[in-house]
């Protein structure tokens, strides 16, 4: 079972000291993890259930046990499942931006929370949180991989132990913005390996993927791939946001 922690007495009086600010006004707030932030709570489309029982895309109305989406009918992702907290579109995108570019973090938690919301499922017996690797080339140029804070803030939360050395990313691929599902599956294809030192670690255990948007699950479906063929039981994928657009289905 997932026991969240209650926030120290030295987070609390941090809150006094460094007041947190509204992620989207930048107006003081009593708390950082988000809750007194109506501004912030207004403008996000939280998902939840009903959704595919296999990437979580958010259906309408409900669709029954065990439903899929029309892309996961035709083409079943290499993960078990994947849930997403948070609508990614024009109100909510400049939390990413600012986080994965602007370098700003104060959202830490708010974002973990929601994330522990969405993902309580499949948390509940998960053995390990991996975050997905960036390369070494890029994490020095971002100085920081947004999916390992992710999972480290989860991890802190709930209790589940988050390895970074374990997933690598071998292939310096270029960026998958605007490139379409079949674009992207390419693009990553043989990006992921497992370091042949913590292979061992894998053996048999369910393992959640951490990752800050899902697109089309192509990067998500790499690294499931790559955890399984290295001995993992089952693989979950959490990420903070997702894209929600009319599904095509790619030939």
């Amino acid at each position: 079972m997932i026991r969240l922690k209650v926030p120290s007495s030295f987070s609390r009086v941090l809150d006094v000291v460094l007041p947190p600010h509204s992620l989207i006004t930048g107006q003081v707030l009593a708390s950082s993890d988000g809750e007194a932030d109506t501004e912030l709570w207004q403008c996000l489309k939280f998902i939840d259930d009903p959704c595919c029982t296999a990437c979580g895309f958010p259906f309408e109305f409900e669709q029954g046990e065990d439903a899929l989406c029309m892309r996961c009918h035709a083409h079943k992702p290499e993960f078990d499942h994947a849930r997403a907290a948070i609508t990614y579109d024009e109100n909510s995108r400049k939390l990413i931006l600012d986080f994965k570019h602007g370098g700003r973090t104060d959202g830490l938690k708010f974002f973990a929370v929601q994330m522990l919301r969405a993902g309580r499922q499949i948390l509940e017996d998960a053995d390990m949180l991996i975050p997905v690797p960036l390369h070494q080339a890029r994490l020095r140029r971002r100085r920081f991989n947004q999916a390992a804070l992710l999972a480290r803030v989860i991890s802190q939360k709930c209790g589940l132990p988050y390895q970074t050395e374990i997933l690598m990313r071998n292939k310096n691929t270029p960026s998958q913005g605007g490139q379409t599902f079949l674009g992207r599956k390419r693009n990553v294809s043989g990006a992921f390996g497992v370091s042949p030192q913590q292979a061992g670690f894998l053996k048999d255990k369910h393992v959640v993927l951490i990752d800050d948007v899902y697109t089309t699950g192509s990067t998500l479906s790499a690294c499931a791939k790559t955890l399984k063929r290295a001995g993992s039981a089952r693989v979950d994928a959490l990420t903070f946001m997702r894209v929600v657009r009319p599904q095509e289905i790619p030939k």
